[in-house]
């Protein structure tokens, strides 16, 4: 029912929900709802199954202590207590009421009768990280095995994404907010950067959504690397340091 003009050819392209092979669009009539598999799921799934339990949402219900168990999901808040055993996922917003529901003024992939692409697709990073971190969890060499904690390896990975990069944020992070408690900042000394507030010539980044400020220019000038925010949160959710190009911000009118 809540499908746009847009998305209506999607009726006609529902499978039959014995068939999951073709990976595409159901209908779950006893709940009026419609629910596409995301690319590259099923080959996600038999990937991560050859090494893990897969189970349900609560670690309670996981026969492991917490240092051997890893989650994946796209939503954070609900684990609150076990942040350190998760892989945050991108969310996967295909229909267009998925969009407004999270306050996305855009067309979404089904209006653009689009979809991402199995081989770059935000699940095929996944499978990486999860073997490397199998790896070192099972073939590392430990002289406690009773040491080994998932967690533990998880930090040092993701602090590997964005190692020697040094960041400075400008038109980012409001003035009256303390820069070290926001979340971009943050997230990009997780992934292993070092963020500071003014600019020298070691800094290798300046993020900002605008061209037109002071540290923007000295960028451009010096021949850093100008990137949108959303560099940061892309290394975040795929797991390695993205191209700077495809992450260059336009000119606005802001020249703060």
């Amino acid at each position: 029912m809540h499908l746009t003009q847009e998305e209506d050819y999607l009726k006609s392209q529902t499978n039959s929900l014995q068939d999951v092979s073709k990976r595409n669009i159901f209908v779950l009539d006893f709940l009026c709802m419609m629910t596409k598999l995301r690319p590259y799921v099923c080959t996600f799934l038999e990937e991560a199954s050859q090494m893990f339990e897969i189970d349900h949402k609560g670690l309670d219900v996981v026969l492991g202590q917490e240092s051997a168990v890893l989650i994946l999901d796209d939503t954070e808040s609900v684990w609150a207590k076990h942040k350190d055993n998760l892989i945050l996922m991108e969310r996967y917003h295909f229909f267009a009421s998925s969009c407004r529901q999270f306050g996305y003024n855009c067309k979404s992939l089904s209006e653009l009768k689009s979809d991402e692409s199995e081989p770059d697709a935000a699940l095929a990073s996944v499978p990486k990280v999860l073997k490397r971190i199998h790896h070192m969890f099972f073939d590392g060499c430990w002289d406690d095995l009773g040491a080994r904690d998932v967690r533990h390896l998880l930090k040092i990975v993701r602090s590997e994404v964005l190692k020697g990069c040094k960041i400075v944020f400008t038109v980012v992070i409001p003035t009256n907010f303390l820069a070290n408690n926001h979340h971009l900042w943050k997230m990009a000394e997780q992934l292993g950067a070092t963020c500071v507030k003014e600019l020298d010539i070691s800094v290798t980044h300046v993020v900002s959504k605008n061209v037109g400020t002071e540290k923007s220019r000295w960028a451009v000038k010096e021949k850093k690397f100008l990137v949108h925010p959303q560099w940061i949160e892309a290394a975040n959710f795929l797991w390695q340091k993205q191209p700077e190009e495809n992450f260059s911000i336009s000119h606005t009118k802001d020249q703060r």
